[in-house]
C-alpha cells in the first residue's frame, strides 16, 4: 500500500485493520519497531508474532529481560482478540498474567509468540498465549482479559 492512498481504518473490521495497518508504508510507529517484531501469521482469532533476541534485551543476568515475552504475549493475545472486533469497535488490556519458564539467551534466539482468543462477549473478551524459541521450547505462555469499547 502507497502512502498516497487514503485509509478509513474507523470503517475496517479488526482483522482488516490490522491487515491492512501492517502492510501500510507510512503507517503509525508501534511497539514492535522497537523490538523488532514481525507479523507471521494473522487471521480472525489468532495472531503470531515473532522476534530476534539481541544484547539490548538483556537483564541484570544477562538472559532476555521478561518484559520481552510479556510484551510480546500481550501483543499477540491484544491482537487476536482486535481480529474479532467489527468496525469501529475498541479494546484494551485489562488484566495480563504470565508465566515464564526458561531462560532465553540473548543472542539472536528466535522466538515465536502464539495468541488465540478464548471467548469474546459484548464487553469482556479472553485470550491464551504462547511463547516458544527456535527449537520449539516453550519459553513462556499467558493469558489476558480484555475490555471492549462498542
Amino acid at each position: 500500500m502507497t502512502s498516497s492512498e487514503t485509509v478509513d481504518l474507523a470503517a475496517m473490521s479488526g482483522l482488516e485493520v490490522l491487515r491492512t495497518a501492517m502492510t501500510m508504508a507510512d503507517r503509525p510507529p508501534f511497539i514492535g519497531d522497537l523490538l523488532g517484531i514481525e507479523l507471521d501469521e494473522i487471521e480472525h482469532g489468532k495472531v503470531v508474532f515473532g522476534l530476534t533476541t539481541r544484547p539490548e534485551f538483556a537483564n541484570p543476568l544477562g538472559t532476555t529481560h521478561g518484559g520481552i515475552c510479556a510484551t510480546l504475549l500481550d501483543s499477540v493475545m491484544g491482537c487476536s482478540v482486535h481480529t474479532t472486533l467489527e468496525a469501529g469497535v475498541g479494546y484494551t488490556t485489562l488484566e495480563l498474567k504470565v508465566n515464564y519458564i526458561r531462560a532465553v539467551p540473548t543472542n539472536g534466539r528466535r522466538l515465536t509468540a502464539t495468541g488465540t482468543t478464548i471467548h469474546v462477549g459484548r464487553t469482556t473478551a479472553t485470550a491464551e498465549g504462547r511463547v516458544v524459541d527456535d527449537q520449539g521450547r516453550l519459553v513462556a505462555h499467558g493469558t489476558t482479559t480484555c475490555a471492549i469499547f462498542r
